[in-house]
């Protein structure tokens, strides 16, 4: 039984199970922790290895070794720590570092999983690892949210000569299950499947389709389960044409003797159309495609839809090859598919009486894993897979796109193509990248949903598509790195079976690398009640409150800002320094135009960068006049250093107002109506701009953007404009509805200027100077297509539209400056003090621990008397008491002054 013990009594061993205690902990906090503590029973220096099952994978080599942390910089520092432990420990057998990380270590976001043939590559792939350095034996990413694996099956393409040999050699879970599968197709099969696999010189090859077939589906059953044998189980299967088949299997709703029926008869009955037809795949829509073959009527059918952009055709082979020679002419590069014959076309009506009665005696049954038809496109309903349905299959086109969007739907979010060559991974890929730009646009255009829902929404759309094998690469090694490369983004993986189970062995872990950051509590970026003021509250993130001026129907608006209370302009500094983007300076333009009644931002000039200090904090005041005669109304933007830190309500003495930014505001633009952008994205005869290490050839170049304003997705040339695709970060994403055009994400639309694809020169790097014609037509958006047309050196105007085309915002001209890094740190320096407190190292003696006076002060300092930390704080703490109880009682004059170490300040 279970006790609760009030004092030390003996505790004898048990019989047959070890000993375990419970340890409870209530602070006074409120935090409990609670401790299990099981007895070792193994002997001093017993390794705790259990041999590896019979199932467990064969791993050339040694096994993956898998670890995690709460951030980036932790896991570096944690693959630096096991490099270091396997180099300084000579006798550490790798395959027990490996068990050891996988039972005796929690599983976080951050995660690694590094594999090697030997020692020294371990060594090398953690040192590239530790240096933040590519390394094809290392894989690490961050696991996203919730949603559910899917098994994808794909029809033929994947096969090549000598694929599943290396598992069949090293795998017993792949070599049982690929025997059970020759068993069955042995029924059905005047051939081997093991023979065809090995390449015997009388075995048919994979240029029949029966043969072909057969030995495919046998193939991706059997990684099924080898994926299976690792903990990874579908949540539903799904396949393409006789793909479908083994997703059958695999749910469940077929027996493998049924599911070996179909396959090896249906393409039995197949190949007697050999030499009748073809297929061509065509990289359009089906909607174009359709309309491109309709000229050829029954002669061309739209054979699959297999994503928004990839259709395949079948037919007649005379009417294929003037299909391909248009599309050559069109300048529409499809190609040709190497078979003979015309499935999903009505070449295959020919068979059908046949095919149903071969396939009669099949029994389909309840599916255990939901099965989603790419026949039907639709929900998972496996209740009528019977010889008709396997019919309809071959005859129908495959709507394999209706299916991956059924899927992503249902909340899916990873992808597993089980096959020896990935064939459908691009277009899931391009499915997925469709469906999350249409749920970008549709939250865009609702802006009265709530921005911390469409946040969440945007967090859960990281899909995951991984393959199994590859060509020419096709046993443990490459199965374990697709493993890891799902691993590392959330995919469950038992590395227990590779590593094996048991006991904890003998292995001194290095301990957590923790980054000692500070989580006290901050204060609210604004607080209090701006109406006892007598001013009305701003509901602006960069402005507090406002007021109307006493004098005229001009307008003060007030904020505070500092990295603490804004932490995300931290991530715009330029040359070392943070600065208030010259966004953020229009941003505040354009909601102070609002609040007034005006529409539009004539023009605004940033005269001096605004320096954000990295400790203090700086007072804001924009203004805006009374308008003129002809509703013009001008604006200045003013910065006060705060170094009080808001504490106080006294503005600092000695310190002047800086004019930022002047400029004027009206009620309309002078223009006519705003233009938008073209819906076909990206604009017909673009080209694309290469942005593979865009953001740290910036950081080179001195702009030093952060992940909140790493915004720039795609960009494309075409003639002198330049198109660009930006979208904020999750971090940001949920507080875009509170501003009018979020700072970051503008910003970012001008990245491509700086990288130069715009042209110009720009090696002295430029800030936004001038802004003239600025109107906004929508707020809060989250993402934007963009126009960027350079009208001059240094100049250029912006057109800013939603997902959809429809304007955003549009920029008549924006003039840019060189910017003087030396400048702007002798600007940041301008708001420090010329004189700052030092403090002095002192070294305390056993006369500061008894309280020495030094004139009129004493100083005590509590000196650690034991090892033990909490007996040391309990005696220090004590030991202050006594010191105060004697000052109180009468016991010295002046100041007591306590001397900590390692304290931990409250409030910074």
């Amino acid at each position: 039984g279970v006790r609760v013990l009030a004092e030390p009594v003996e505790w004898s061993a048990g019989e047959g199970r070890p000993r375990r205690a419970a340890v409870s902990s209530f602070g006074i906090s409120g935090t409990n922790a609670h401790l299990i503590l099981e007895e070792d029973r193994q002997e001093p220096g017993e390794h705790h290895r259990n041999p590896r099952p019979d199932t467990t994978p064969a791993v050339q080599g040694v096994p993956p070794l898998t670890f995690s942390a709460r951030a980036e910089q932790p896991l570096r520092e944690h693959a630096a720590q096991l490099r270091a432990l396997l180099a300084q420990s000579p006798d550490l057998d790798p395959a027990d570092l490996a068990r050891a990380l996988v039972t005796g270590r929690a599983t976080f976001d951050h995660r690694a999983v590094v594999l090697a043939q030997d020692r020294a590559g371990l060594l090398d792939a953690l040192d590239a690892l530790a240096g933040g350095l590519p390394h094809p034996g290392a894989v690490h990413g961050t696991a996203g949210g919730d949603g559910g694996t899917v098994f994808v099956f794909p029809g033929q393409g994947s096969q090549w000569i000598g694929m599943a040999l290396e598992l069949l050699e090293t795998s017993q879970v792949f070599r049982e299950r690929m025997h059970e599968c020759a068993a069955a197709l042995a029924e059905f099969t005047d051939w081997s499947l093991l023979d065809v696999l090995s390449g015997e010189p009388e075995a048919p090859g994979y240029d029949r389709v029966d043969v072909v077939q057969p030995v495919l589906f046998a193939v991706m059953v059997s990684l099924a389960a080898l994926w299976q044998s690792l903990g990874v189980r579908p949540d539903a299967v799904v396949g393409h044409s006789q793909g479908e088949i083994a997703a059958a299997c695999v749910a469940g709703a077929l027996s493998l003797r049924d599911a070996a029926r179909v396959v090896a008869l249906r393409s039995r009955a197949l190949a007697e159309l050999a030499g009748t037809g073809g297929m061509v795949s065509v990289p359009l829509p089906a909607g174009e495609t359709e309309r491109r073959i309709r000229r050829w009527g029954d002669r061309l059918a739209v054979a699959a839809v297999n994503s928004p952009g990839s259709t395949v055709v079948s037919g007649d082979p005379e009417a294929l090859e003037d299909l391909l020679a248009e599309c050559t002419a069109d300048g529409v590069r499809a190609r040709r598919i190497p078979v003979d014959y015309a499935s999903h076309s009505p070449h295959v009506e020919a068979i059908r009486e046949r095919l149903l009665d071969l396939l009669a005696p099949v029994e389909p049954r309840d599916a255990v894993v939901p099965f989603f038809s790419a026949v039907t496109g639709g929900e998972p309903d496996d209740s009528h897979l019977d010889a008709e349905y396997w019919y309809r299959n071959l005859r129908q086109p495959v709507r394999f796109d209706e299916a991956t969007r059924a899927l992503l739907a249902r909340g899916h979010r990873t992808f597993i193509e089980v096959s020896a060559h990935p064939v459908l991974t691009m277009a899931l890929q391009d499915t997925i990248a469709a469906q999350d730009a249409a749920q970008d646009a549709e939250q865009d255009a609702e802006q009265d949903t709530a921005q911390d829902g469409a946040a969440e929404g945007a967090a859960e759309r990281d899909a995951v598509v991984l393959g199994s094998l590859r060509r020419d690469e096709g046993g443990m090694a490459r199965f374990l790195t697709s493993a890891a490369e799902g691993y590392v983004h959330g995919l469950g993986v038992d590395w227990s079976a590779v590593t094996g189970s048991g006991g904890v062995p003998d292995v001194e872990l290095p301990t957590y690398p923790f980054q000692h950051q500070s989580y006290w509590l901050e204060p609210a970026a604004r607080t209090g009640d701006v109406a006892a003021a007598g001013l009305h509250a701003a509901d602006h993130p960069l402005l507090g409150a406002a007021v109307p001026t006493a004098d005229g129907d001009g307008l003060l608006l007030t904020g505070r800002l500092s990295l603490r209370t804004h932490p995300w302009l931290a991530d715009h500094a330029v040359g070392g320094t943070v600065l208030l983007p010259g966004t953020a300076f229009l941003e505040l333009a354009l909601e102070a135009a609002r609040r007034i009644g005006c529409g539009h931002v004539e023009d605004l000039t940033v005269l001096t960068p605004l320096v954000l200090p990295e400790r203090a904090a700086v007072r804001l005041q924009v203004a805006v006049g009374e308008a003129d005669d002809e509703g013009r109304r001008t604006l200045t933007v003013h910065s006060q250093p705060d170094e009080a830190g808001g504490h106080d309500q006294e503005e600092t003495p000695g310190r002047s107002w800086t004019r930022h930014a002047t400029g004027a505001v009206r009620g309309e633009p002078r223009t006519g109506a705003a233009a938008g952008l073209p819906e076909a994205w990206p604009p017909t005869g673009a080209t694309p701009v290469d942005l593979t290490g865009a953001y740290d050839r910036l950081a080179d170049d001195g702009y030093e953007y952060g992940p909140a304003f790493q915004g720039l997705r795609a960009a494309w040339r075409l003639g002198d404009d330049v198109y660009a695709e930006v979208a904020l970060g999750a971090g940001e994403r949920s507080t875009a509805g509170e501003f009018g055009l979020h700072p970051a994400l503008l910003d970012a639309a001008l990245h491509p200027v700086v990288l130069g694809a715009l042209g110009g020169d720009h090696d002295e790097g430029v800030l936004p100077f001038s802004w003239n014609g600025v109107s906004l037509h929508a707020v809060g958006a989250a993402s934007l297509r963009v126009r960027l047309r350079a009208t001059g050196r240094n100049e250029l105007t912006v057109t800013v539209a939603d997902a959809t085309g429809a304007p955003v915002a549009t920029v008549g001209s924006l003039a840019l400056r060189p910017v003087d890094t030396e400048s702007l740190r002798a600007a940041g320096r301008a708001g420090l003090p010329l004189l700052r407190v030092e403090w002095q190292a002192f070294t305390a003696d056993d006369s500061t621990a008894e309280g020495a006076t030094a004139s009129d002060m004493t100083v005590w300092s509590a000196k650690p008397a034991h090892s033990d930390p909490v007996v040391s704080a309990h005696e220090a703490a004590a030991g202050a008491l006594e010191a105060v109880q004697g000052r109180l009682s009468g016991g010295g004059e002046g100041p007591l002054v306590v001397v900590t170490r390692g304290a931990v300040a409250v409030v910074p």
